[in-house]
């Protein structure tokens, strides 16, 4: 995948609309501080176009970023900050309800794991949720550099147990240092662009959509 051209379009706060969008859209979701704009950084082959931080809990908006006028990287709020009060989380929760119940476009899900712990109570309920609204996610697991090569196949084996991932879920180790794992997630964006198949759709849910909220407290 050869990047040319990107920027960041929308920027949606949490009474914003969604922008009804053209373009296929691979989202990205994960707890604060896991590596999430790193990782979109290195995707779009930039530095610092989604901006970065040590300090957790940045990410507050659903950022699109437009990508060859091909299709939209979808920044979503990092979730599990725990300096966040109450009612904050429960409307970062909503926002990232809202988008992956409305959006009509969205093709791909990755959840960011960091690769040397044991998923969260907030990454299992993530990924549950990415399930209800008809999405298989790719794990991605983050910071592949500060572990040693020997521990990786366990680490990612801790990771499959601990989320209790569907047979076939895709885990890719990915370090923002050595772009290691880059390629792999090139391959399912281009695949995405090919109009092959990345999941079910929220149509494929038996019984229809229901009307079901993020628990604040994973947030």
């Amino acid at each position: 995948m050869i990047i040319k051209q990107v920027s960041l379009e929308t920027v949606c706060g949490i009474t914003s609309t969604f922008p009804a969008n053209l373009l296929p859209e691979a989202a990205f979701a994960g707890r604060s501080n896991v590596g999430k704009s790193s990782l979109i950084n290195a995707i779009m082959n930039r530095k610092s176009l989604a901006r970065t931080s040590a300090q957790p809990g940045k990410t507050q908006t659903v950022n699109f970023y437009r990508v060859n006028d091909d299709c939209y990287l979808v920044d979503l709020p990092g979730y599990g900050y725990a300096r966040a009060n109450e009612e904050i989380k429960a409307q970062w929760g909503k926002m990232i309800e809202r988008y992956l119940y409305a959006s009509k476009q969205l093709r791909e899900v990755f959840l960011l794991v960091d690769i040397r712990h044991n998923p969260s109570a907030a990454d299992r309920e993530m990924y549950r949720w990415i399930l209800h609204y008809g999405y298989r996610p790719v794990v991605i697991a983050t910071k592949l550099d500060k572990i040693k090569r020997s521990q990786v196949q366990k680490q990612v084996k801790i990771i499959r147990d601990g989320l209790e991932a569907e047979k076939g879920t895709k885990v890719i180790p990915f370090s923002a240092l050595s772009k290691q794992g880059l390629e792999e997630i090139y391959e399912l964006l281009e695949a995405m662009l090919s109009n092959e198949p990345a999941g079910l759709t929220a149509a494929d849910l038996d019984g229809g959509q229901e009307d079901v909220g993020i628990r604040s407290e994973i947030l």
